[in-house]
C-alpha cells in the first residue's frame, strides 16, 4: 500500500515549514510565487491528497469551467498569458473543478462566431484570459447566460466582475523610482489605448510626471504594438526619438527586452547610458540578458480569486461582485542606473 503523503513530507523535501506548505496548498498569502509554484508542482508529483478536512474548504461541486484566449496573447514569447492560464487551470483543479481551453482566433471574434465551448454547452462558467472584444462578450453573454469573470482586464460596463492588476499604481512607482535614483528626462514604451492596462499604466506614468514638475512631451510616447490588433511589432514600432530620454517606463517585459534590443543596436548600454524598467515580472528565457527592474504582478492571487468568484458565481453563493483590483511589488533589478 502506497505510503500517504503529509504535508511535512513536501515541507522536508523543500525546506520550508509545514505552515508554509499549508498556505500555498490552500492558496493564502505569505510568500512569493516561486515558492508557490514549487510547493504545489512538488504536491502533485509526490501524489499528494488533501485530507477530508482540507477537501472540505473547496467546493462541494465539481463544475467545468472554459478559459477563453485571444489568439493574439498564445503567441511564442506570451509566456505571461500562458503562465495565467496554466495557474487558472492548477487552481480550478484543486478546487475540484476541471478548466476546458479554447483560443479564439481574430476572425472569429471579429465575426462574433460563438466559441465551440458555449455552444456545445460543455461548461458551466467562464474565465476570459486578457482582453477580447466588448462586444463579442456581451454577445456571449447574452446570447448563453453563463457565468463570466474577466482577469487581467475590464471593460468598466458597470456589470461585470473582472480581477485586475493595479496598473496604474504600479506604473507611478516604478516612475518615481526612476525619478529616486536621479532621471529627470523619462519617455514611456506603450502603444495607448491599445489595452486598458497599457493606458492605466501610461496614467501612472504621467501623474509621477506632473507630481516632479517634469512637462509631458510626445516624441517620448514610444508605440510597441498595433493598434487595433494589439500585437506588438518590432520592426514596425519601438522608434527611439531623436533627443533621447535617460530611462523608459516599458508597458511590460516582453516590451522591455525588445527596447532594450533596439537600444543596443543603435549602440546604447542598459544600464550604462539608458535605464529601463519593464512591468509584470514574467518574461520568456532567453529574451534578456540582464535581470529587468519591473513591477511584480501576484499572477497566482489574479487567478485564485478569479477562479474563486466564478465557482461561487455558479453556484449561486455570495461572492465579491465588481472589479477586484490586486496590488503588486516593485523588484530591483539591473536594468538601472543611479545618475546625479
Amino acid at each position: 500500500m502506497a505510503k500517504t503523503v503529509r504535508l511535512k513530507d513536501i515541507a522536508d523535501r523543500i525546506g520550508v515549514s509545514t505552515v508554509t506548505v499549508s498556505k500555498a496548498l490552500s492558496g493564502q498569502k505569505g510568500m512569493s510565487e516561486e515558492l508557490r509554484e514549487k510547493i504545489h508542482a512538488l504536491a502533485n508529483d509526490m501524489g499528494y491528497v488533501p485530507s477530508v478536512s482540507r477537501k472540505q474548504d473547496f467546493t462541494s461541486k465539481s463544475y467545468t469551467i472554459g478559459v477563453l484566449i485571444s489568439e493574439n496573447f498564445m503567441s511564442e514569447y506570451s509566456s505571461f498569458y500562458t503562465r495565467m492560464h496554466q495557474q487558472v487551470s492548477q487552481i480550478a483543479m484543486d478546487k475540484g473543478c476541471f478548466t476546458m481551453l479554447e483560443v479564439i482566433s481574430v476572425e472569429n471574434e471579429k465575426n462574433k462566431v460563438t466559441p465551440r465551448l458555449v455552444e456545445d454547452n460543455k461548461i458551466d462558467g467562464i474565465v476570459v484570459v486578457g482582453r477580447l472584444d466588448q462586444e463579442y462578450l456581451k454577445a456571449i453573454k447574452d446570447g448563453s447566460g453563463i457565468p463570466m469573470v474577466y482577469l487581467d482586464f475590464c471593460n468598466h460596463t458597470g456589470d461585470e466582475d473582472a480581477v485586475v492588476s493595479d496598473s496604474y499604481n504600479g506604473a507611478y512607482c516604478l516612475t518615481n523610482y526612476l525619478f529616486d535614483m536621479g532621471h529627470k528626462d523619462i519617455a514611456f514604451v506603450g502603444t495607448i489605448l491599445a489595452s486598458g492596462t497599457i493606458t492605466d499604466r501610461y496614467l501612472g506614468y504621467t501623474k509621477s510626471l506632473m507630481e516632479h514638475g517634469q512637462p509631458y512631451r510626445g516624441d517620448w510616447i514610444i508605440y510597441d504594438r498595433d493598434l487595433d490588433s494589439g500585437v506588438m511589432d518590432y520592426n514596425k514600432y519601438f522608434k527611439l526619438p531623436k533627443e533621447m530620454p535617460t530611462a523608459f517606463v516599458c508597458n511590460c517585459d516582453l516590451a522591455a527586452s525588445m527596447l532594450i534590443k533596439k537600444l543596443n543596436e543603435n549602440g546604447y548600454k542598459v544600464p550604462d547610458d539608458i535605464s529601463v524598467v519593464g512591468y509584470d515580472n514574467y518574461l520568456f528565457p532567453g529574451l534578456c540578458d540582464i535581470r529587468l527592474t519591473t513591477y511584480g504582478v501576484d499572477s497566482y492571487e489574479m487567478g485564485r480569486n478569479a477562479i474563486l468568484n466564478l465557482i461561487r458565481k455558479i453556484s449561486g453563493e455570495r461572492y465579491r461582485q465588481g472589479i477586484m483590483i490586486l496590488e503588486g511589488h516593485m523588484i530591483e533589478g539591473e536594468s538601472v542606473k543611479k545618475i546625479n
